[in-house]
């Protein structure tokens, strides 16, 4: 039989001891607390990074799917247990097929007014694939709705098992007398509350603080033998340097995300274990602590470079949607501008794809801003192919019609009539716009045959004017002649008036035989191209040094350059378009009146002009180059 006084004082002893260990259990969780609320983070912004890094990709992949690919997915879903399946997915899906649908069904309706049909009178057609995507979709909603109520259930049955456990622990504390013979029972009832699964939220910590009560009440009336306190001490003290050893392994752990998931587990599997010697209790406590804050440490510094990546991210998407919405859409006027314009859309979507995600809250803003702005360049590219098909389908139809006009008065030999005739329908050719390439040439030459034929029979017709002709000959060599006396070394401002006049009395002069005309033409031109050169080479000098002195003081102001440079490209363009009308209309060249002479002449001296115009602008461009 024991001594009663040995007895008492290890009851004390023990007493004292559980009282401590109660309090150590109390220490380790406002440490856990502490560490979990780091200085200088924010757990709960933290927790939502790492949940929004799968979100986040899953919301743009979604947005891009069509609607046939989006079948593909809802179908593979319906494949996965309901556990597998989040809330927000479901919403992402369903909320893609709304959009996409709603798309389909504005085009429909826009394209049934558009045919003539009041909006009212409008139906939408059947949509046997978004019809099963939505049967699919209610039915998996149907399957997790089912699993919540499962798992609500459980939770409630769980709450139930652990209040039993929590009042039986209170009953072994309150029986003092056999406190020591249901120590076993004890120790199996915190197992069996640890092994039971989760409980509602809202009763978590109310549920957890009972236990806690419980245990340090049953603690404090705990009369046990210092070999059992020393063998529980040793078994806590060996799960608890196992889980220090794990918690020093994450730290090397390179997956930054998994090491913290981990480390959460085994800060709740510490909370579980008991209390250790208190010699040894801060030791071993300081060295998990430390661990976990190096895990911590490499956890926060992870988001922060993200975060880093995300700003950098951000700022070149937004780069790219101020660019793109810069593109000036109304001034895109010929084929080759639309396909430049289409080459810029494309490289600015290659580039978008290379880079990362922005933020949370910016990325789906800034690709539905980029989305937004494609759609909208590729809809009024679609428009403006549409209208130019019709415009050039319209203007063959009206040249058409010219060229049969002409061919029914090819014959008359109402000369002056006819002649004021043709001469009129030349006017209104030149009226109107381009044809498609592959029709351009033949109804010019079915027009200009039918004129070629007239003009030609009027000048047999008209033979006895051939003294006049030769006449006029003269006087045109004579011009020819004058014009080699303007020089280089003159006035420019007397050079110019000399040449502008010499010009006025050449085409006063009327036809030359038709053996000569081209030869006389030819010599005028060369002479008037070699004035032309000579003055054009002061002046265009004057305008480079001029745009040289705008260009310096823009210089370093790579938007202004950039505007400048698409500026005087549209102007090439533009005069591009005019030359080639003009050299498409040059065929009335082959007309033998003074009136088509007087043409031929004046459209030469604008080609020529519009290429002066195009030189110039090709070096302004090269020197904004030089500069960008």
């Amino acid at each position: 039989m024991r001594d009663p006084s040995s007895a008492a004082a290890a009851a004390e002893e023990q007493t004292l001891k559980q009282t401590s260990d109660a309090g150590a259990i109390d220490n380790v969780q406002t440490e856990n607390l502490s560490f979990e609320t780091a200085e200088g983070s924010d757990p709960e912004a933290v927790a939502e990074d790492e949940m929004s890094l799968a979100e986040e990709q899953q919301s743009e992949s979604v947005s891009e799917l069509t609607k046939d690919s989006l079948l593909t997915v809802v179908r593979e879903m319906s494949e996965r247990t309901a556990a597998d399946i989040s809330g927000d997915e479901l919403r992402r899906l369903r909320k893609h097929y709304n959009t996409i649908r709603k798309n389909e069904t504005d085009s429909e309706r826009a394209a049934w007014v558009e045919n003539g049909n009041e909006p009212d009178t409008f139906v939408e057609n059947d949509d046997p694939t978004g019809a099963e995507i939505l049967s699919l979709l209610d039915a998996i909603r149907e399957r997790k709705a089912a699993y919540a109520a499962e798992q609500e259930a459980a939770r409630a049955a769980n709450l139930v098992r652990k209040n039993e456990i929590i009042d039986e622990i209170i009953a072994l504390a309150e029986d003092t007398d056999n406190v020591n013979r249901t120590f076993q029972r004890y120790r199996e009832l915190q197992d069996e509350f640890n092994a039971v699964g989760d409980v509602p939220a809202t009763d978590e910590t109310s549920v957890w603080k009972r236990f806690q009560d419980a245990r340090e009440r049953y603690s404090d009336n705990l009369k046990i033998n210092k070999e059992l306190r020393d063998y529980d001490f040793k078994k806590n003290l060996d799960s608890k340097q196992l889980l220090l050893s794990e918690a020093e392994k994450l730290i090397g752990e390179e997956d930054v995300i998994i090491a913290y998931r981990r480390l959460q587990e085994l800060h709740n599997k510490w909370r579980q274990i008991g209390p250790v010697a208190k010699e040894i209790r801060e030791e071993i406590w300081d060295k998990f602590k430390n661990a976990s804050a190096e895990v911590n440490k490499r956890y926060q510094a992870f988001f922060e470079a993200r975060k880093a990546r995300e700003t950098e991210n951000e700022a070149g998407k937004t780069a790219i949607c101020e660019r793109l919405e810069a593109l000036d859409l109304p001034a895109l006027k010929s084929f080759n501008a639309w396909d430049e314009a289409t080459k810029t859309i494309m490289e600015a979507q290659a580039e978008w794809k290379k880079l990362g995600f922005a933020s949370r809250k910016m990325n789906n803003q800034l690709f539905a801003r980029f989305r937004e702005i494609c759609d909208k360049f590729f809809a009024a590219k679609a428009e403006y192919f549409k209208n130019t098909r019709e415009e050039l389908s319209r203007n063959l139809a009206a040249k058409t019609a010219l060229a049969e006009q002409a061919e029914a008065l090819k014959d008359s030999t109402e000369w002056r009539k006819t002649t004021e005739q043709l001469v009129e329908l030349q006017k209104q050719w030149k009226t109107i716009g381009p044809v498609a390439k592959k029709y351009s040439d033949a109804v010019w030459q079915r027009f200009v045959a039918a004129c070629d034929y007239f003009f030609e029979q009027k000048k047999k017709s008209t033979s006895g004017t051939r003294q006049t002709e030769n006449a006029n000959l003269k006087a045109k060599r004579e011009v020819i002649d004058r014009l080699a006396e303007i020089t280089a070394d003159m006035p420019r401002e007397e050079a110019v008036a000399k040449l502008r006049e010499l010009q006025d009395q050449w085409q006063q002069i009327g036809h030359v035989p038709f053996k000569e005309k081209d030869k006389v033409y030819e010599a005028y031109r060369a002479k008037v191209n070699e004035i032309r050169d000579a003055l054009n080479l002061r002046d265009k000098q004057t305008r480079i040094n001029r745009f040289e002195s705008t260009v310096a003081e823009i210089e370093g102001d790579g938007n202004k350059l950039y505007r400048e440079r698409e500026r005087l490209l549209r102007s090439a363009e533009a005069k591009r378009n005019e030359l080639r009308t003009y050299e498409n209309n040059l065929g009335f060249l082959s007309s033998k009146s003074k009136t088509g002479d007087s043409m031929v002449r004046e459209f030469r001296r604008k080609i020529d002009r519009l290429k002066d115009d195009l030189q110039l602008i090709d070096e302004k461009v090269r020197l904004i180059d030089s500069k960008l």
